[in-house]
């Protein structure tokens, strides 16, 4: 569930239940057993490197409700970083590029939000309009902007948008009348990929920001969701 690789390539980070409870587990690129990061009797998934390769940023409900935790790689207890609320569902944790902001969402209070956090301080602000919400959001790969899923609070159709993180303007990048997901940035930042249901069933898709270009990655039967690149080395 949830790929994400590490900042080097050579790892997959993923959650699965296998164990009987969600947990964070990793596993190599190329191939080969996967080993849990950590264990303990709380529900833990949705997880992203830093890009330093240092810390682990992660949801969990240790101790409480679901919340964005920091996990050092070095092997140190996890710290709290953002807990919202008693019934909160937060989602999508991504780093910046500078490793000095969390990008995630969270529904506490008003639907789901996009907001940015800083990994030092926990102070964090909203980035989404509160009359469309958002959730799986993503930094580009200079920092500059963050593309997250708009669905206008559970609409039948679901908007890509970028958000300019110094000016606030909005970009639509991908409006087909369907429900579309999973927008992830390629390394070099000219392109996105995301999954689809345009065709009835979810499908991996890659766009060309420079001209909005797409064409379909997955042809295989069945949904496909999250793609996610290899970082470049």
């Amino acid at each position: 569930m949830l790929p994400r690789f590490t900042h080097d390539g050579r790892s997959i980070l993923f959650a699965s239940d296998r164990s009987g409870k969600w947990q964070i587990w990793e596993v190599p690129a190329e191939g080969g057993a996967a080993r849990r990061v950590r264990t303990n009797e709380a529900t833990e998934y949705q997880v992203d490197e830093s890009p330093d390769g240092q810390t682990l940023a992660f949801l969990s409900n240790e101790n409480g409700p679901e919340s964005l935790w920091l996990l050092p790689r070095a092997g140190s207890a996890p710290r709290l970083l953002v807990r919202h609320g008693a019934n909160t569902i937060m989602g999508n944790p991504d780093w910046s590029p500078d490793g000095k902001q969390i990008t995630f969402s969270s529904n506490w209070r008003v639907g789901h939000q996009i907001y940015v956090v800083d990994a030092g301080s926990g102070e964090a602000r909203r980035l989404s309009p509160l009359h469309r919400g958002g959730c799986e959001p993503r930094f580009s790969p200079d920092g500059r902007h963050v593309i997250y899923v708009d669905r206008g609070h559970l609409g039948d159709t679901s908007l890509l948008t970028e958000i300019d993180l110094a000016s606030g303007e909005r970009k639509t990048i991908v409006d087909w009348p369907a429900l579309n997901y999973d927008p992830a940035y390629a390394p070099d930042g000219r392109e996105i990929a995301f999954a689809s249901n345009i065709t009835g069933e979810y499908a991996i898709y890659r766009q060309r920001l420079s001209d909005g270009r797409s064409w379909r990655v997955t042809h295989e039967r069945g949904d496909a969701r999250y793609p996610d690149y290899r970082p470049d080395r």
